[in-house]
């Protein structure tokens, strides 16, 4: 399994509001499934489908 590391990140309430609501609709279990669901795709779509050597 992947090691996790702990980070702090501020955001703007809505922000928050809107990572609950996908929790509590079921899309995802917690706020960090939803943050490295969106960190992840951010860092294939700017980063990695551009330099195959980081996957």
């Amino acid at each position: 399994m992947t090691r996790m590391r702990l980070i702090t990140v501020k955001m703007p309430e809505v922000y928050v509001e809107g990572l609950d609501e996908l929790v509590r609709i079921g899309r995802y279990s917690s706020r960090s499934e939803v943050i490295r669901v969106a960190v992840r795709d951010l860092l294939k779509k700017e980063l990695w489908s551009r330099d195959n050597d980081f996957i």
